[in-house]
């Protein structure tokens, strides 16, 4: 049986925060150029994209799938899975990856068993990285819960972690 376009556009649940993002692409007239704030919207509600997200927004927008999941996984703000209670970023731009943002990651997968784009079993901690932060200057940056943390050597960002993440024992 196929499904008609308002079984494609129904919330994914009856969850009450559909409501935000449905209303948020109503205002924006449920166009095409809705896209990147309809995303935007959902990860600020849900706290990441899952496939039935990325439906329930393709079909809403007249998009294709292909579409919304492309510009989903282009941009590097918007995540596929839930993060953890806290996220580390390590820049691994040029200027960060001379200063040394390579010795920043082995030194969290050393300490906290956690390569890049992985979220500790607990769920409280989430490393990730980003091609540039625009603080070349700054070099190494890191950004811990927000906060933007520069000049930053192996020993410092651990000491760092150990104050915003403390294991589950």
């Amino acid at each position: 049986m196929a499904l008609s376009y308002l079984d494609k556009c129904a919330p994914p649940s009856d969850d009450k925060r559909w409501k935000i993002i449905a209303a948020t692409m109503r205002k924006l007239g449920n166009q095409h150029n809705a896209l990147i704030e309809a995303l935007h919207s959902l990860q600020q509600v849900f706290g990441f994209l899952d496939k039935d997200a990325l439906r329930f927004v393709a079909g809403t927008l007249h998009l294709p799938l292909s579409k919304v999941y492309g510009a989903a996984t282009f941009y590097s703000h918007f995540m596929m899975k839930p993060q953890g209670a806290h996220v580390c970023v390590v820049c691994t731009g040029t200027a960060c990856y001379i200063k040394g943002s390579t010795e920043l990651l082995k030194s969290i997968e050393a300490n906290e068993h956690l390569k890049p784009g992985e979220t500790t079993g607990d769920g409280q901690l989430s490393l990730l990285t980003a091609r540039c932060f625009g603080a070349c200057g700054l070099a190494p940056v890191a950004v811990l819960d927000g906060e933007v943390v520069t000049r930053v050597t192996a020993g410092q960002l651990n000491t760092r972690l150990g104050e915003i993440y403390v294991h589950a024992s």
